[in-house]
């Protein structure tokens, strides 16, 4: 798919690369509330606000693509300038939308692992394969996990390695990130990590509360430690 210059498209809330160039921890937690926008190919918009993200921090993190160095044409994107998309295709089925952070030529990433649709219901809604009713009163499911978001917002390897700070079709805005309180933010282990040993446990996956029994589930049991991870929000649009 060609990515389109979207210069005309800027409106001062997309996030800029400064926003991305910050450690794995950092950018999981200051993407909670941030907008990620998807523009279709018929022209369509889908946009989801950011709940559920989890870092792999580099090298050195047994969970990642790129533990101890690995680096190859399927996880090239994780070693580019920060803010560009990683997507990867997973058992044979799935996609994973991920972002590149820190620094070029190191490979730390946050795995945006969900998020509710604000806008663009109907065709999120179509590209899951459900009808506008059930889409209605089960909005919060149509990307509430990392595979249903990619499905939701026809995300797939022909968008890994898009720049997000120049790209017309996919990008990440502000939103209302800055709103998000401590409070309704937890930390947690990451999921479906069993095989990464001590790093399994670590405190890297954070989570949004949203209302209803539903986000209150989501969130699941705190870590009991935070291994001395604390996470610097960044400026948005710094």
């Amino acid at each position: 798919m060609a990515h389109r210059n979207d210069a005309e498209r800027r409106t001062g809330q997309r996030l800029l690369r400064e926003f991305f160039a910050t450690d794995a921890c950092t950018l999981a937690r200051a993407l909670l509330g941030t907008h990620l926008v998807r523009v279709l190919e018929d022209g369509r918009e889908v946009r989801v606000r950011i709940n559920e993200t989890e870092a792999y921090t580099g090298i050195e993190d047994r969970a990642s693509h790129a533990y101890g160095g690995r680096r190859t044409g399927r996880n090239e994107s994780m070693w580019a300038a920060p803010g560009t998309a990683y997507v990867y295709f997973v058992y044979g089925m799935h996609h994973c939308f991920n972002i590149a952070c820190g620094r070029e030529g190191e490979p730390p990433a946050v795995l945006v692992r969900g998020g509710e649709v604000i806008a663009g219901l109907d065709a999120a809604a179509e590209l899951r394969g459900w009808d506008r009713q059930r889409a209605e009163h089960s909005a919060r499911g149509l990307a509430d996990g990392p595979a249903k978001l990619c499905r939701a917002m026809a995300i797939d390897r022909a968008l890994d390695a898009a720049d997000l700070t120049r790209d017309g079709c996919i990008w990440l805005e502000r939103g209302d990130s800055a709103a998000v309180a401590e409070c309704d933010v937890r930390c947690t282990a990451r999921i479906g990590v069993g095989y990464a040993g001590e790093w399994a446990e670590r405190p890297l996956r954070w989570v949004r509360r949203s209302d209803g029994p539903e986000g209150r589930e989501k969130m699941g049991k705190p870590a009991p430690d935070s291994g001395g991870i604390v996470a610097r929000v960044p400026v948005v649009g710094a």
